[in-house]
């Protein structure tokens, strides 16, 4: 502990109080203390320089070359700018899936207009877009950039834009020529990059797996939305997003209609189970379609199976890059007619996948497109009996450099005693 100095040995003198008349002549500043001095003056907070944004990142790979080559479209067709309002045409574009959202594309911007609700959906799924937070959904807010980009033509394609929006951006886009410019997008997606096609790949076997654990589930009795919604889960549990569409599953006379809901009708021997489903996995689809014997079916339906499955194998032996889309229809169409099938099989032969069910090209009879490379399609021949049943075949098949590619694996018939 700190020591204390030694007392004095004399007695403590304490000293005299001051006169009042002492007190009273104390000037008045030492009565208040000692004079306060003047603050110092701050000095100036050194200036911050001001924050550089930081550069926006460059896309992967396959985004930079999908930009790239609907920037050389708008080039060929002499447009300043495209304006893309389809959500799956922006997120093959930009990677953004928020459901509010355009993108405006010119020659040297990308612009994703959006709302607040999607700020950071923006800045992970796209942050190589420029990101503008609409504070209104309106056509207004939109035509805005027309201007401020001095864009003189702008493209949009008129199947995504209704005659509401479309009157409003020609109102409010002053000294802005909007002008239609169909497929610019649906075109380029027609054949797949190396990253689609996996998804694809992926989304096949996700519905594949949940086909075969479902059909372990399945017993006399079972209603149809009952498989259904095990179809859905179990393609959840092994890794979709979801289902693709809603799955068919129609038993007996039901799966005589091509697009059949699921309903109360349950499962009985004698009869057909026709099973069409698919899932989505990464934003990326696949669609198959399988039947399944219930007891012994009726003898006009083994028949009907044997005219589909030799007219599925005919069509699918024929893919291959520059095939016609319509001479593969006609020819498994051929073989349902030489069976005497023809009026039952009522819609076409199949069509492409990718991030849609249905998207381009579609395999009708009419269609003169040729097959590329990289391109997903369906076979899916039919025959449909009223009041009997129905039969469909269908796989997905990848146009190759030499030919073609079948994704799914399953078998062609199942049967359940």
């Amino acid at each position: 502990m700190p020591s204390r100095s030694p007392r004095s040995s004399s007695p403590r003198s304490r000293p005299a109080a001051p006169s009042r008349a002492s007190r009273s002549n104390r000037p008045a500043a030492a009565a208040k203390g000692p004079a306060r001095r003047p603050a110092p003056a701050k000095a100036p907070k050194p200036s911050r320089p001001a924050r550089t944004p930081a550069p926006q990142p460059a896309p992967p790979a396959p985004i930079a070359e999908r930009l790239a080559r609907v920037r050389t479209e708008l080039r060929t067709r002499k447009l300043d700018g495209y304006l893309v309002q389809s959500p799956l045409e922006q997120r093959w574009l930009t990677g953004f899936t928020g459901e509010d959202g355009a993108v405006l594309l010119t020659a040297d911007r990308t612009l994703l207009l959006t709302d607040g609700r999607f700020d950071q959906t923006a800045d992970r799924e796209a942050p190589w877009a420029t990101k503008v937070l609409r504070a209104s959904r309106g056509p207004e807010t939109t035509a805005e950039w027309f201007g401020k980009l001095r864009l003189k033509r702008v493209g949009f394609d008129p199947a995504h834009v209704t005659v509401s929006t479309f009157a409003g951006l020609s109102k409010a886009a002053r000294g802005t020529k909007l002008e239609s410019a169909t497929g610019i997008i649906a075109a380029l997606r027609e054949c797949k990059d190396t990253g689609e096609i996996a998804n694809i790949l992926a989304a096949v076997r996700v519905a594949q797996g949940a086909f075969e654990r479902v059909l372990k589930l399945i017993k006399i009795g079972m209603r149809e939305r009952e498989i259904a919604a095990y179809l859905d889960f179990v393609m959840r549990d092994l890794g979709a997003d979801g289902a693709a569409f809603e799955p068919i599953v129609a038993v007996g006379a039901n799966a005589a209609l091509p697009h059949h809901r699921p309903g109360d009708q349950r499962v009985e021997s004698g009869q057909v189970l026709l099973m069409d489903f698919g899932a989505r996995v990464r934003g990326y689809v696949s669609d198959l379609t399988r039947i399944v014997w219930i007891g012994n079916p009726p003898d006009v339906l083994e028949r009907a199976y044997r005219c589909v499955r030799a007219a599925r194998e005919k069509a699918v032996e024929a893919v291959r890059p520059g095939a016609s889309a319509g001479a593969l229809d006609r020819l498994a169409r051929d073989v349902i007619r030489r069976a005497g099938f023809e009026k039952q099989f009522n819609h076409s032969l199949g069509h492409g996948i990718g991030l849609a069910v249905h998207e381009a090209p579609s395999l009708r009879k009419t269609s003169t497109e040729k097959l590329g490379p990289g391109m997903i399609v369906t076979i899916e021949p039919g025959v449909y009996l009223p009041g009997i049943g129905g039969i469909r075949l269908e796989d997905d098949v990848l146009v190759t450099e030499r030919g073609h590619e079948v994704l799914s694996s399953l078998p062609l018939e199942f049967r359940i005693q």
